[in-house]
């Protein structure tokens, strides 16, 4: 088992198909293989695969987004003349919303996108939201750079973190962070771009697998395009709190997807030096 959860991160890390906000992947150009991008097409993808797990996907029980504790999550969008994406963030701090980097990454440009494009729809549901908020900047991991046109580095570095306009986590109230145990149950919940209008919660994503590096984390749970920065969730004593951030799907040896996201430990030091938690 342990070498097919290896070759399952192998693959992740050195996946170049789709991105997971629905972006075609760009000819790499002058960034040769610095640019990484999620394989999220092995669960209801698309193509020959279209079909491959969408009942997992609509399986997902929807969740009341804009009740407590589930109004701390909502919808990262971004929207140009060209391109319009989302994906899935979580209030970690009173103004701080954990989310994957990729998110952040124009792949047909091949460069970041201004924060000043992104907007945060905290508890979105079907066309509202319980807050919306303008982004004024983000944070990214050691070594990424958002004033170059490379994304450096795997699912270790898939984080980011945005700085919100206004303090709206005084209000809504914000997830903690927790260090996950290996084989602690967790759970998923972000918006599906099957669903892109409802919360859903993936509920079979069986106990944390922490890989070689404990920064990375794998679990079975069923995720797509616009899932990407959803939380991965644990609850301990009746309160949910953030394990990890998704960040993309790996196929092991035997045709399994596994997905794969970076623990709390990848991004705790940076959230508390952003003012959060």
């Amino acid at each position: 088992m342990r070498g097919t959860l290896v070759a399952a991160l192998a693959a992740a890390l050195s996946a170049l198909s789709l991105a997971a906000s629905g972006q075609s992947a760009p000819e790499t150009g002058p960034l040769h293989d610095q640019v990484f991008v999620p394989a999220l097409d092995a669960i209801c993808g698309r193509g020959q695969l279209m079909s491959a797990g969408c009942e997992a996907i609509r399986a997902r029980p929807i969740l009341d987004a804009s009740a407590g504790p589930w109004r701390a999550i909502g919808r990262v969008n971004f929207a140009s003349r060209d391109l319009r994406q989302h994906c899935t963030g979580t209030l970690v701090g009173d103004r701080l919303v954990l989310t994957a980097a990729h998110c952040l990454y124009n792949y047909p440009r091949k460069s970041w996108i201004p924060a000043a494009s992104l907007r945060f729809a905290a508890g979105y549901q079907r066309g509202q939201a319980v807050a919306q908020v303008e982004v004024v900047g983000y944070r990214l991991a050691p070594g990424q750079d958002a004033g170059s046109r490379d994304f450096h580095g795997g699912v270790v570095q898939d984080w980011a973190l945005l700085e919100l306009a206004a303090p709206i986590g005084r209000d809504l109230g914000f997830l903690p962070l927790a260090d996950p145990l290996g084989g602690e149950p967790v759970r998923l919940a972000g918006y599906a771009a099957l669903r892109p209008h409802v919360l859903s919660l993936a509920e079979d994503c069986g106990g944390w697998v922490p890989q070689a590096t404990r920064d990375v984390g794998l679990a079975t749970c069923s995720a797509m395009p616009g899932d990407s920065g959803a939380p991965l969730l644990v609850e301990r004593q009746g309160v949910l709190s953030v394990a990890g951030v998704f960040s993309t799907i790996a196929i092991d040896a035997d045709g399994r997807p596994f997905s794969l996201a970076a623990a709390t430990s990848a991004f705790s030091a940076a959230v508390r030096a952003a003012g959060g938690q």
